[in-house]
C-alpha cells in the first residue's frame, strides 16, 4: 500500500473499511491518473543519488510585508549547483516566507532523487519545529510543516540545520535580489484589519 498521510488514511477507512478496498481504490486513482497524462517530451533529470545539499532562504520586508524566497541545490561530491530558484510571493511574514522557500526547495530536490537530502536554513526557529524541539504554534504555520513532512516522505533521509545567516548569503542574496526587481508601496494595513499593524509569525 502506498504511504499516505494519517489524515488520509482515517478519511479513507471510514468510506472503505477493509484495506484492501483503500488499496484498490487509490490503486485506481493513480493509474487514472498516469494514463491522463500527456507524454513527457522533456528529457527526465538524471537520477543522481548521493548526498545533495539544500539551501534555503525567505524574507519579508515589514513582516509581514512584500516576501520572497529562495533555493539553491547543490551537489557537493561534483562541486556544483544543480539548480536555483527565486521568486516574490507576496505579503508575507518572515517564518511564513521561510517555510515556502523550504517547500520549494524540496520540489526541486525531489526530482533528482538524492539517498540523502541536507536542507541548510538560518531560520533557528523554523530547523527547531521540524527537529521536533519546538511546536508549531501559528496556525498559519501548521499547513506549511505539515507539507514539509509530506515532501520529507518522497527522500530515503532528510536533515534540516541551522546555519548562521552570512554561511546562507547565496540564497539571502537571491531574496533581496527578487524583492529589488520590483518594489513596490509598503504594506499597509487595511480597514478590515482593524486599523493596526499586525505582526505575524
Amino acid at each position: 500500500m502506498i504511504r499516505l498521510h494519517a489524515s488520509l488514511e482515517r478519511r479513507l477507512a471510514v468510506l472503505f473499511p477493509r484495506a484492501r478496498e483503500r488499496e484498490q481504490f487509490v490503486t485506481g486513482i493513480i493509474e487514472d491518473t498516469l494514463m491522463n497524462q500527456p507524454e513527457r517530451t522533456e528529457p527526465l533529470p538524471e537520477a543522481i543519488g548521493g548526498t545533495l545539499h539544500l539551501f534555503t532562504d525567505g524574507g519579508s520586508r515589514g513582516n509581514p510585508g512584500e516576501a520572497a524566497i529562495a533555493c539553491i541545490l547543490e551537489d557537493p561530491a561534483r562541486g556544483i549547483t544543480l539548480r536555483e530558484h527565486a521568486e516574490r510571493i507576496g505579503v508575507e511574514t518572515n517564518n511564513v516566507a521561510e517555510y515556502r522557500a523550504l517547500i520549494e526547495g524540496l520540489k526541486l530536490a525531489e526530482d533528482c532523487h538524492p539517498n540523502r537530502l541536507v536542507c541548510h536554513l538560518d531560520s533557528e526557529l523554523i530547523v527547531k519545529q521540524l527537529n521536533g524541539e519546538y511546536r508549531v504554534k501559528m496556525a498559519t504555520l501548521e499547513p506549511l510543516h505539515r507539507d514539509v513532512q509530506e515532501l520529507s516522505m518522497f527522500f530515503p533521509d532528510v536533515v534540516f540545520r541551522h546555519i548562521p545567516r552570512e554561511d546562507n548569503y547565496r540564497a539571502d542574496a537571491l531574496v533581496n535580489k527578487a524583492l529589488d526587481a520590483n518594489p513596490s508601496r509598503p504594506h499597509v494595513p487595511r480597514a478590515s484589519d482593524g486599523g493596526q499593524m499586525r505582526f505575524g509569525i
